[in-house]
This record gives structure tokens, sequence and C-alpha cells, in this order.
């Protein structure tokens, strides 16, 4: 059991986040182009980092609390998973206080709804 720890987390974020996109219509997964300009730079950047600091032999990840299943470089799946959830996650929070509260983090919101 304990090797569904990462994967429990994972999903227990996306399972918190979720109503937001629900209940308060956010619309982030409607935008999705603008939600990949978010996430992909990410992604790209940490997944590259993390395949580095394996082959260095800097960062490891417990063969108890994962599934086992490594991609290539080493990476278990949960952490390229990882690089994609938690960043959703933070956008649909993001866009949730931006609905609730009417902060334009940076760009007004009719703007937003145009894309």
């Amino acid at each position: 059991m304990e090797q569904l720890t990462y994967l429990g987390l994972l999903a227990g974020c996306l399972l918190v986040t979720a109503p937001l996109e629900l209940f308060l219509g956010v619309r982030v997964y409607a935008r999705w182009r603008r939600l990949l300009l978010a996430v992909v730079p990410e992604f790209v950047v940490f997944v590259v980092w993390v395949l580095y600091a394996i082959a260095q032999g800097h960062w490891d990840y417990s063969a108890t609390r994962t599934l086992g299943v490594r991609l290539p470089g080493g990476i278990p799946v949960e952490e390229v998973l990882f690089f994609l959830v938690v960043p959703l996650c933070s956008v649909l929070a993001l866009e949730a206080v931006r609905k609730v509260t009417g902060w334009d983090a940076g760009y007004p919101a009719e703007e937003a709804e145009r894309r």
C-alpha cells in the first residue's frame, strides 16, 4: 500500500481542486491553450532538471513509496505526473481566487474571457 503514497498525494490534489472548475466555473480546462502555456515550460525545465539530478546521483526516489515504474533516465512516472498535476492545481487555485475576489492578477477578466 505504501507504493501508492506519491500517486495518492497527486490524486488528492486533483480531488481537492476539481470542484473549483465545476462549482466556481473558473474555465481552466476550457482555456486549454492558456493552460498549456502555463504548464509546458515548467514541465520541460523541471523534467530536464530532475533527469540531470538523477544522472549525477544527487536525486533518488523511494522504491517503497512509488509504483516502481521508471521512465527513460530513471524518472518515476509519479514525478512526471507531479510536474503536470501540481501546476494544474495551482492554476485552478489562482483562477478560483481571481473569480471570488475579482483580482485581475495582472490581466483584466474581459481579456481572459476572450481567449
